[in-house]
């Protein structure tokens, strides 16, 4: 076994797979969103619910960069 090939060894790098990122970005916002509101109805600790809210404005900002992303390609 070799730890280091030279490059006229090396076998071609594969072809990049295409991805729709925006698909998990929204999962994750639906379930920070759904989190919020179930903590809303049975028990509005703060800290929770800044964690979730952080969550929701993190996913967000995930949605634009993706969406932005996928523009420029």
């Amino acid at each position: 076994m070799k730890l280091w090939l030279k490059d006229s060894e090396r076998r071609p790098d594969p072809v990049a797979v295409k991805t729709d990122d925006r698909k998990a970005v929204l999962t994750g916002l639906a379930l920070w969103i759904i989190g919020l509101v179930v903590l809303l109805i049975v028990q509005p600790e703060p800290a929770l619910v800044y964690t979730c809210a952080t969550g929701i404005v993190l996913g967000l900002i995930g949605l634009i960069y993706t969406h932005a992303r996928r523009n420029r390609a």
